[in-house]
């Protein structure tokens, strides 16, 4: 999947506090804003049976916005034990951003398993695609 072209729905803009799930329950209520455009891939599931979630580089989207993005790479993430992968998706990732990207998701990681201890959530690495 690295390297190609998938449509991307906005479900948290950049800054946003709230995630919601895919019936439109709130999932989660974050301390401080994404720093980064959230959403999801809608032709692609995770191993929860939702639609896969996606990290949206680039300038600044509306929530519910569509768009055509290549993938760059993957966060390879785990809540409750069921792999959840977050697609990075849109401009390509600087160094920085994907040391900024495996933090926030380090961090979000410990703020799930703070929630639901017995749920516990853990980010088990990164995947890039690296151009020839």
């Amino acid at each position: 999947m690295l390297g190609t072209v998938v449509r991307v729905r906005v479900e948290v803009p950049r800054g946003g506090r709230v995630k919601r799930g895919p019936t439109g329950a709130v999932e989660l209520v974050s301390p401080v804003g994404c720093p980064f455009d959230y959403g999801a891939i809608p032709a692609l599931h995770a191993a929860d049976g939702d639609p896969a979630d996606a990290v949206i580089l680039g300038p600044p989207r509306r929530a519910g916005e569509d768009a055509l993005l290549v993938v760059h790479g993957v966060v390879h993430f785990r809540d409750r034990g069921i792999a959840d992968d977050k697609w990075v998706c849109g401009d390509v990732p600087t160094e920085a951003e994907k040391r900024r990207i495996l933090r926030f998701f380090r961090w979000y990681a410990r703020l799930k398993t703070l929630r639901r201890p017995w749920r516990p959530s853990a980010v088990l690495g990164t995947t890039w695609h690296e151009r020839p």
